[in-house]
């Protein structure tokens, strides 16, 4: 009955930055065992070697699909205060204004709609971006390599790592009240 009382109440700008905070956190933390898992999974022929610190794809997936999962999660009209202030926030961090920056997120939203088609699961999306962005149908069998798509077992278990990646609104509104 009292626990709206003692949820610490953010503003827009605080909830932004502990958005970016934490997807920053998740990945900087996160993306070393996703390579090693990628490297090593039994769907690949040879080993992709992705490098640990080559993040940068990988973090701007993750952001895109947050940003897709904030959409549905608040108001509509909060939920563009919200995205617009962590555009103006990651556009200089990117070295872009934050107009070519929120441009950039949107191609990244229809590369993912593109490549997920006609799914609209966003995990599996995700899941099947990185497939393409880090170039990993050439390290599959002839099969899955002819026919350009990613092994089902591979996505199934990067599913299980990305949902790793999604951001806990439910723990996040238990503590926060906005």
């Amino acid at each position: 009955m009292f626990s709206s009382f003692t949820k610490k109440k953010l503003s827009d700008n605080q909830v932004a930055n502990v958005f970016i905070n934490g997807i920053f956190d998740s990945v900087d933390n996160g993306f070393a065992e996703v390579a090693a898992m990628i490297n090593e999974d039994s769907a690949f022929m040879s080993s992709p070697n992705i490098n640990t610190s080559n993040s940068g794809e990988f973090g701007l997936i993750v952001i895109v699909g947050n940003l897709s999962f904030l959409e549905s999660t608040f108001e509509a009209e909060q939920a563009a205060r919200v995205e617009q202030l962590i555009f103006d926030k990651l556009g200089p961090i990117y070295q872009m204004s934050s107009a070519d920056f929120q441009k950039m997120i949107r191609d990244y939203q229809r590369y993912i709609m593109k490549v997920n088609h006609p799914s609209k699961n966003w995990i599996y999306g995700m899941s099947k971006a990185v497939f393409h962005k880090y170039g990993l149908n050439e390290f599959q069998d002839d099969y899955f390599k002819r026919m350009q798509a990613p092994n089902p077992l591979f996505l199934k278990r990067m599913d299980e790592v990305m949902g790793n990646f999604i951001w806990n609104w439910d723990a996040f509104f238990k503590k926060f009240r906005i």
